[in-house]
This record gives C-alpha cells, structure tokens and sequence, in this order.
C-alpha cells in the first residue's frame, strides 16, 4: 500500500498539474481586436498598473469618473485602487464578458471567482459571464464558485492589501531590476516621470515619442514600472521637501492621527512664547477649521501637499480646487496645488466647482464640504 505522504504527494503532482493545464488551454488574452475605451494612445493600458490591456482583456473591467473620464483597467482588483482614488460609481461598471468578448454590464454579469485559472494582479482569479448557464460551465470545467458582482468587489476589497503586497514583492524582486537595467542601456536618461500624471501616460510617450529603443510588452512595462514606481518615487524623496508628522500627532478638529494620511497631511505653525509649535491635520478642510477660530497673529507658517508632487508648499500661497470627485479622509476636501495650471487641469479632470486662493476660502464654504 502507498504510504500518506506518497499518496498526498500524488494528489500535490495532479493538482499543480491540472492547474497547468487549465492555464495552458486558457487564455486571458483577446482573441480579436478588444474593445478600449480611453482615450489617444495610452488607451491601451491599465490606468492603475499600466498593463496591457489586450493580454489581459479577459479580466478588463471599465468605469467613468464623475466628470465623465473613462477609465478602464486590466482587472478587478485595479478598478478597486481607483475606486478608493476617485470614488467610482460602481453602478456604472462595464467588464468584458469571456465568451463573447464584449463589454457588458458587471452588475447584471455571472462572475466565477477562484478557478484554476491565474488571478491577474491577485491571487484570486475573477471572470465574468453575460449568463449563468454559461459561468456554470466554466466553473464545471475550471473549478471555482458563480457569484454576483457586488460579492466579488466585495472579495476583491477584502484582499486588496494582500494582493499589493503579493504584486510588489515581484515587482522588486525582478520587474524593478530588469527596468533599472533596460532603462540604463536602451533609454533616454532625459525621461522625468515627474512629467506625466499618470502611468499610462507615461508608458504612451515612451512609445509614441521613441524615448527608448524598441522594447517587447514586457520589457516596456520594466521600464515604465521602474520610472513610475522607484525613479519618480526617489525623485520626489530626494528633491521635494515632504512633510514630516510623528506618529503620535492626532488632527486637533477630528482626532484621527494625522500620520495615516501621508498624501493629505497639512500643517500650522505658531508662536508660543519664545517656541515655535505646530499641529497636524489630516486635510486642509480640518486645517481651516482650525484657522479660522486660531489667533493669526501667532501663526508663523502653513503648509499643504501639493496634490500631484506631494511637495510640502506654502498653503497661503496655494491654489485649492473645491467641489471635486475625489475624496479626502474626511470626505469632501480642498485639494492644494502649488501651480494655478495644475489646478485647473485636476478641476476639469475631477468635476471640480472652482479654483480658488487661501485667501479667498470662506469658514461658509469649508462648512459646506461636511454636507
């Protein structure tokens, strides 16, 4: 009789090989030219991550910002990092269904969750169907449970920082290397990521403006992950001054501790007697609360992070976009901007109201962003 563990090494050798087989006889890929709705060049990769859209177009959802933007992306749990960004609507969320390749809507779609087949930027795998009959089949052939769309944004939320973390070990441990690498030997050095907003963006230019020599898919995303995510990233560490809270410091308004919210991080400075002091706030709403009821005479300084850089500017020098569709820790903010240019851009991208100076931001109108 075979012992335990040749038997449970037995079933081991079948499973890996069952799932390498349903991984080889599927693929992710669109057979014909997939449907992309963003729009000029870089409308062929992921918002979020910057894949290619049509080796992953299987597991592509899309969706629009409140200003209409459309965003469309590799996979569900990238749609789930931009929802957190800009506060998608999920109602509106379109996700490509495998069989017949078409967008349909997610939330009359089947979705097979956990199947033999690879998650893409997760571990869970999440496909979707127009019918149940034919998610049923798929799941009968592939393994893995029939659920709605809200359960698995719902799943896809849950593993969210699991699934980052999972993706940015591999990304250091091989895709920043190989990037570094190419990046050196086949590219211009003159490329500043600083440039783009985005990350599609950026690998759009380096394609459409030939900033390096011809790159495959893989090689090209290297590059462009490497400049987004560790260049551009340094940049801003080494020559951007960053505001700097201790852990310890809770936003005076609200009390949550100020430390959590890096990218929202405001703070005053005042006098006390012979000392200078200051307190930190998790938004600029929350410090302008705080402002209109302080002394002014006592204030020495106030500084903001610019939205895009996460520059540490002048808050009294500022420009803020009121009334956008991207929220703060404390819902509806003032976003900051050191340039009036990239205030205007983020207001016209984001459905903001109006562009307005510190001087010109009314206790009325702070008091109408808690509404």
């Amino acid at each position: 009789m075979f012992s335990k563990k040749i038997v449970l090494a037995f079933m081991l050798l079948v499973g890996l090989y069952s799932a390498s087989y349903a991984e080889n006889t599927f693929s992710k890929m669109a057979s014909g030219k997939p449907t992309l709705i963003q729009e000029g060049q870089k409308k062929k990769w992921c918002s979020v991550c910057g894949m290619n859209l049509k080796m992953f177009y299987k597991t592509s959802h899309t969706a629009k910002l409140k200003d209409g933007k459309k965003r469309q992306y590799c996979s569900m749990r990238c749609l789930a990092v931009d929802s957190h960004e800009h506060n998608i609507s999920l109602d509106g969320v379109q996700v490509v269904d495998v069989n017949s390749e078409k967008l349909i809507d997610a939330n009359k779609a089947f979705y097979v969750l956990n199947s033999k087949i690879k998650g893409t930027m997760s571990k869970v795998s999440k496909l979707a169907f127009a019918s149940e009959d034919e998610a049923k089949a798929f799941a009968k052939e592939y393994g893995g449970e029939v659920t709605d769309f809200k359960t698995a944004f719902a799943k896809a939320n849950a593993s969210l920082e699991k699934d980052i973390a999972m993706v940015q070990m591999k990304k250091e441990k091989k895709m920043y290397p190989m990037g570094k690498k190419l990046f050196e030997k086949k590219c211009q050095e003159s490329i500043n990521p600083m440039d783009y907003v985005e990350i599609n963006q950026l690998k759009s230019a380096i394609v459409s403006n030939k900033l390096c020599q011809p790159l495959k898919e893989k090689q090209l995303q290297a590059v462009t992950l490497y400049l987004w995510e560790v260049k551009r990233v340094k940049g801003a560490d080494e020559h951007l001054k960053k505001i700097v809270v201790n852990k310890d410091e809770k936003c005076p308004v609200c009390g949550m501790f100020a430390y959590k919210f890096p990218k929202w991080v405001a703070q005053i400075f005042y006098k006390n007697g012979q000392t200078e002091q200051h307190y930190s706030f998790d938004g600029v709403k929350d410090l302008m609360k705080f402002y209109f009821d302080a002394k002014k005479e006592n204030i020495t300084e106030i500084l903001v992070s610019d939205y895009y850089s996460q520059k540490a500017i002048d808050g009294q020098k500022a420009f803020y976009v009121i009334g956008s569709d991207v929220s703060g820790p404390m819902g509806n903010e003032l976003i900051p901007f050191e340039k009036e240019a990239d205030a205007k851009t983020f207001l016209h991208d984001h459905n903001g109201k109006s562009v307005v100076t510190f001087d010109k931001i009314t206790k009325d109108e702070v008091s109408k962003l808690d509404k």
